[in-house]
């Protein structure tokens, strides 16, 4: 089953067309094997409240709550800022950049330009690269959205929106089977 533009105006009734129209063809493009019911609605939750309906792909704070965090990779100065979150879902320090580089493009353009990272094309490919090396399809087809949850967010922040889109998910992408 592919993402199309009703499955996302199904789920959030309210979301921009520009966003849509600007944000579903990579989103179908690269969806590999989240493919499934259940892998599609827990992926579109995650992603739509992480985003505010794809409208952020930089976090919002300055990110200097990062500075410093070896746990990150900021070991230098300026890092926190300069690699705070980016993508659908955000990616986050130095370490996770240089990761995620090296399996975009075989080198560390990330690090060069992190602003690669919040282009629509790379912040969709690096959700799904997050979902997949974080095996998340797996908890999907538990039906396990506060686990992902935890995994991505650390916590259950936004966990009401995150379950209701989460449920409309699933109500949509039932009627289209």
């Amino acid at each position: 089953m592919k993402i199309t533009n009703e499955i996302i105006r199904g789920i959030a009734p309210s979301i921009s067309e520009k966003a849509v129209e600007t944000f579903v063809p990579y989103l179908s493009q690269y969806q590999g094997d989240v493919d499934t019911v259940e892998r599609i609605a827990a992926f579109l939750a995650q992603v739509l409240h992480e985003s505010g309906c794809f409208r952020f792909v930089r976090e919002l704070a300055s990110g200097e709550a990062y500075e410093g965090r070896a746990d990150l990779g900021n070991v230098f100065e300026g890092d926190g800022v300069k690699f705070k979150g980016r993508g659908l879902i955000q990616i986050t320090g130095r370490a996770n950049y240089k990761t995620l580089s090296m399996a975009m493009y075989g080198n560390d353009q990330l690090i060069q330009t992190p602003d690669l990272l919040a282009t629509p094309e790379n912040a969709v490919r690096s959700a799904y690269w997050f979902w997949e090396t974080h095996k998340l399809n797996e908890l999907a087809d538990a039906g396990d959205l506060e686990k992902i949850t935890r995994r991505i967010n650390g916590g259950l922040n936004g966990w009401a929106e995150r379950k209701m889109f989460y449920d409309r998910a699933l109500k949509v992408l039932k009627e289209q089977v």
